[in-house]
């Protein structure tokens, strides 16, 4: 049984193994996001635009508050990944329990956060008053299964750290059929709005996330997790922390700049709101395909560059932006752009509405290849412990270049397509600041001299 879960990321071809990893993991995600899409599609269907709007306004906050600490997942992934290539079981162990304890700990410090300032922060990003009170309702309760999504995204990293990427896409299908399957029976049976499908999404993050806790507990080796073990380990938490802690801020200044855009996004109207609601999945979609290979590529470089594999480590860098780039991310772009019509009949029949979202699938779909050299390049810098270098780059560049434009030029231009066109811009000044810093500095400094030594 353990072989069929691992398998060895230190030794043969690489592309292969890439994929074998990105994959699931790509549809872990993409199941992740169908969360909230069905969340989506089942109000903006039965519900109306009111609805489907307000499900939308929530979703950069959600984000902001989320994926300012799941970034510390990605450093128990690499923490762990580089225990694992030294064949140190003890700290192995140490490691995963102190990563399931921190998920549950940030987890509830989020819940509270996010239930009882959900009223401030709708009003902070100037939410249009007809969807203020569905936004509050949705976003409380979403809240309150916070600590189940810190959980199951902690759980997923320690298995991923070996190569398990297939049981926390397991888990996730069968979260995302029960979600889907309360979201219609309390929105169509019961004629519930926002809180129907709220509720459906908590109940599946439940279920997802304690079945990887149950396989974690029944795991043979190392990363097997005794509930009377979990602790905290400081020295470890400072090594997650050191890894996470910027990747978390990296997340969390997109975050950052992306509830900034959607308060402008808010003050074009509900049109403007439900139209990108539903243009965003295409986007997360597109977004989760490309993360999964630069998260395969952190823990590959995690797991080789500790087992000084320092050539490996440059194939891997080079073969993930191959495979992540033109072979799906571009493919998967262009197919949503194609057929936008198809896609976003799955969210909304209004003329308006549907017209808007086309429009931002146009703008920002074709240049998500940029985005995919952002994290590839980021990931790579993670795996060999450069994890505050493109922390500090991102701020600048997406958090630092979308504020400058929305607080100098935008308000003298303002409009839905002039609002979007910011994100592609962002993405070009990040990756090409990423990939000089990475050719000229870090990729000479990490490969070369320690391959000397």
């Amino acid at each position: 049984m353990k072989k069929k879960k691992t398998f060895d990321m230190l030794n043969g071809s690489i592309w292969n193994k890439l994929i074998l990893f990105a994959l699931p993991l790509a549809a872990s995600s993409i199941l992740q996001q169908l969360f909230n899409a069905a969340d989506v599609a089942v109000v903006g269907s039965f519900a109306g635009s009111g609805a489907l709007a307000a499900v939308g306004a929530n979703g950069p906050i959600i984000n902001l508050l989320v994926n300012s600490f799941v970034g510390l997942s990605i450093g128990a992934n690499v923490v762990i990944a580089s225990f694992i290539g030294q064949n140190d079981e003890k700290r192995t162990s140490l490691a995963a329990h102190t990563s399931i304890l921190m998920s549950v700990i940030i987890g509830i410090v989020l819940l509270f956060v996010g239930f009882f300032f959900a009223r401030p922060i709708l009003e902070l990003m100037s939410t249009p008053d007809d969807i203020i009170n569905l936004a509050e309702v949705y976003l409380k309760i979403y809240f309150i299964g916070v600590p189940f999504v810190m959980l199951y995204n902690f759980a997923a990293a320690v298995l991923r750290s070996k190569g398990d990427t297939q049981r926390p896409l397991i888990a996730l299908f069968i979260g995302g059929v029960i979600n889907i399957i309360l979201n219609l029976f309390f929105v169509v049976v019961l004629h519930m709005s926002v809180e129907g499908v709220a509720i459906g999404t908590v109940v599946s993050n439940i279920f997802s996330s304690m079945m990887l806790l149950y396989w974690l507990m029944h795991e043979t080796d190392a990363l097997r997790i005794d509930l009377k073990e979990l602790k905290i380990n400081g020295r470890i938490l400072k090594r997650i922390a050191k890894i996470g802690v910027p990747a978390g801020l990296q997340g969390m200044v997109f975050s950052i700049s992306n509830v900034c855009i959607q308060s402008s996004l808010n003050a074009l109207g509900s049109d403007a709101i439900a139209a990108s609601s539903a243009a965003l999945n295409y986007e997360y979609f597109a977004y989760y395909i490309l993360s999964s290979f630069a998260q395969a590529a952190v823990t590959f470089i995690g797991q080789n560059y500790s087992a000084k594999k320092y050539d490996r480590c440059k194939k891997i860098t080079l073969q993930s932006f191959l495979l992540g780039g033109g072979a799906t991310t571009m493919v998967a772009c262009m197919i949503f752009v194609i057929f936008d019509h198809f896609f976003i009949s799955f969210f909304t029949s209004d003329v308006s509405v549907a017209s808007l979202a086309y429009t931002r699938m146009k703008i920002i779909l074709p240049f998500q290849f940029l985005n995919m050299s952002i994290e590839v390049f980021s990931s790579v810098m993670r795996g060999v412990g450069y994890s505050s270098v493109p922390a500090g780059i991102c701020v600048a560049g997406i958090c630092g270049v979308r504020l400058a434009y929305l607080y100098t030029i935008y308000p003298s231009i303002a409009s839905y397509d002039h609002l979007l066109i910011i994100y592609p811009i962002s993405w070009f000044v990040t990756v090409l600041a990423l990939a000089l810093v990475y050719f000229i500095h870090v990729r000479p400094k990490v490969y070369h001299h320690q391959a000397a030594n």
